[in-house]
């Protein structure tokens, strides 16, 4: 198949492209190009070269012969969601709907998109299925929530999208984050010895690594139409249903030395939930995602000491999307909606 990655040079976008590109599929990018720099380690080459755009600009002509868009591109975090609603919207929900329609005037036939557990808010222990209320509490889940909707309204027997609910990701990647939870206990542990929480560690969250997001987007796009013709799957495993807490463990086990701490006034947090993968196991039993938290953990720590990950690269905005997309507005670079002012190539991200 021929099939564009919107966000091809994101955290995701990093390890899907090759194995999609691995699998024999003919893969081309799109991507604004917020994080060119933000790696860990060289990044994969591009096949052809980047393509530097804006999802909110597409124009259909420009999405022609594919037979698949895979729509990664957003803002990808609550932090950030907060740091301009208006942003978030304007891109997480008005540009991957112009994505989709763009794709759908140029007769793509195939629209998967990157949504998220979060849409299910604060759902408390018991596990929610993909019939569940959507019940967001920021920002980010409410666009993840309203751009599944409004895909839905285009599906039709010509267009067909297909939502992926993925969990909260974690895993090393070249284009690495480090404002998800388990990545950045992780660094935290390894460059000062603390695996620091913000929360008292009782929310729960459903985890999934970034190698098994792809795989899944990856046997998506290979299912008979019929299977994921505008379906919702939530993409993670049950046992990796988790209270922060125990991830924090797991890291203080894995990196030697280090110790768990609270920061001061830590409470509980609003975002809590489980998450039933029921059918995905059922729809796909021959995807079996691989990563466990614990091997996640241990791939991270490897990585970290391999390249040299230093505390002043964690306090940095190479790492962390709301410290870079402040960089970049302090610069002038970005209007307050996230529209580049520039088409150079942006500035690397600076050290702390």
């Amino acid at each position: 198949m021929k099939v564009l990655v919107a966000g091809d040079r994101g955290y995701i976008g990093a390890v899907l492209v090759p194995l999609v590109r691995a699998a024999g599929h003919d893969v081309d990018g799109l991507d604004l190009g917020l994080y060119d720099g933000c790696d860990l380690g060289p990044f994969p080459a591009s096949q052809p070269g980047p393509a530097t755009a804006d999802i909110r600009d597409v124009d259909p002509v420009r999405l022609a012969g594919y037979d698949a868009v895979m729509c990664l591109a957003a803002l990808s975090n609550d932090p950030l969601g907060h740091l301009s609603p208006g942003a978030t919207h304007s891109i997480n929900l008005d540009g991957t709907i112009a994505l989709a329609k763009a794709a759908k005037q140029a007769r793509v036939p195939r629209f998967l998109f990157a949504s998220s557990c979060s849409l299910y808010g604060a759902a408390g222990s018991a596990g929610v299925t993909e019939d569940a209320e959507m019940a967001p509490v920021t920002p980010y889940g409410e666009t993840k929530a309203r751009a599944e909707r409004e895909l839905s309204l285009l599906a039709d027997d010509s267009f067909s999208p297909t939502y992926l609910r993925n969990a909260t990701a974690y895993g090393a990647s070249p284009r690495l984050r480090l404002d998800i939870v388990v990545n950045n206990l992780t660094a935290v542990a390894r460059t000062t010895g603390e695996v620091r929480m913000e929360s008292d560690g009782s929310p729960w969250r459903p985890l999934v690594h970034v190698e098994d997001i792809s795989r899944a987007f990856l046997a998506m796009l290979e299912a008979p139409r019929e299977l994921v013709h505008d379906q919702a799957f939530n993409v993670g495993r049950p046992e990796d249903n988790v209270q922060i807490r125990d991830i924090a463990e797991l890291v203080r086990d894995a990196v030697p030395g280090s110790k768990v701490s609270f920061a001061a006034g830590a409470g509980p947090d609003r975002r809590s939930y489980r998450v039933d993968f029921a059918k995905l196991n059922e729809t796909f039993p021959e995807l079996k995602l691989a990563w466990t938290v614990q091997s996640g953990i241990d791939e991270l720590a490897r990585a970290y000491s391999e390249f040299g990950l230093s505390h002043a690269d964690f306090c940095s905005s190479r790492y962390v999307r709301l410290r870079r997309i402040r960089e970049l507005l302090e610069a002038g670079l970005l209007d307050d909606l996230l529209h580049r002012r520039t088409s150079d190539i942006f500035p690397a991200p600076q050290a702390h």
